[in-house]
């Protein structure tokens, strides 16, 4: 689910981008942590191919510092940046948790504040209506 900040606290006006989020109207950004290549691989083009994400960057190695199971682990993941719409949070959520191997894997989505027109409109015209 995509939580937003409570716009009072924030100072935002209704409208803010933040608003739009929160009535899951919009675009977002949605990071995944992924244990390895081929894993981020293939959930990037799943994605793409059914038209949830308009473009998965896959990037890494990155180094991940969690806590798990009451221990501090330190692993080398892959991080997956999926630039797709609010309203499609919840499908993509759906493909990621059916084809990863985590238990707890990581699926968090930020606002797009602002973008080129031109890369909104392609964005918006990739993905599903």
């Amino acid at each position: 689910m995509i939580s937003v900040v409570n716009s009072a606290i924030c100072g935002l006006r209704e409208g803010d981008p933040q608003d739009l989020v929160a009535r899951k109207s919009g675009e977002i950004v949605i990071l995944v942590t992924a244990p390895d290549e081929d894993l981020a691989g293939s959930i990037a083009l799943r994605l793409v191919e059914a038209k949830l994400a308009a473009c998965v960057n896959v990037v890494g190695p990155i180094r991940s510092v969690y806590r798990w199971e009451k221990k501090v682990c330190d692993d080398r993941e892959m991080l997956l940046i999926v630039k797709t719409k609010a309203q499609l949070f919840q499908r993509v959520e759906r493909v990621v948790k059916r084809l990863h191997r985590y238990e707890v894997p990581e699926v968090i989505a930020l606002p797009i504040m602002s973008g080129s027109r031109a890369y909104i409109n392609w964005l918006r015209t990739s993905t599903l209506k």
